[in-house]
């Protein structure tokens, strides 16, 4: 859980393994947009900046957090990647919607991950309003989009 301190976007390259040698797909939901590009373009440039090729990032588009499982499924199924990065963001509402939606992404994430060889990172905000999920997304709490490829790049090379 992030704190009022905790920026999300920091970390130590010198602790990460070099990804050039890997490829990567990102799969992004296009619900609440404006929070997931931003996810998304913290995790591209983290990779980069990590070592990864632009080449070797794959990026698919979902209509929401709940394709997610199904996109990333494909991904790994299809284009012969070491991780996939699941970007999503589901606010809370009024409804229990929010529930269903984020249990069902945290359990079919899970799933891929028992299921097949390939990681599959759970990049997706589950927040309480749009204030959080904008902090959390390039704000004051920096990009768990970045912490998420850092997770990507740990997790690709650790069966190697």
């Amino acid at each position: 859980m992030a704190t009022e301190n905790k920026n999300l976007s920091e970390y130590d390259k010198a602790t990460i393994p070099n990804a050039k040698n890997l490829r990567f797909g990102i799969v992004v939901s296009e619900w609440n947009s404006q929070i997931t590009e931003g996810l998304y373009e913290g995790a591209l440039e983290a990779l980069v900046d990590c070592g990864a090729i632009k080449e070797n990032i794959i990026r698919w588009n979902v209509p929401g957090s709940f394709e997610l499982t199904y996109g990333s499924k494909k991904m790994i199924e299809t284009q012969q990647v070491d991780a996939v990065i699941a970007i999503g963001s589901v606010i809370q509402g009024e409804t229990k919607h929010f529930d269903f939606v984020c249990s069902a992404t945290a359990q079919g994430i899970k799933d891929l991950n028992v299921l097949h060889d390939t990681p599959v990172i759970f990049c997706v905000l589950t927040d309480n309003n749009m204030q959080q999920a904008i902090d959390r997304s390039g704000g004051k709490h920096g990009n768990k989009g970045a912490e998420a490829a850092v997770a990507a790049i740990k997790m690709a090379v650790l069966g190697q």
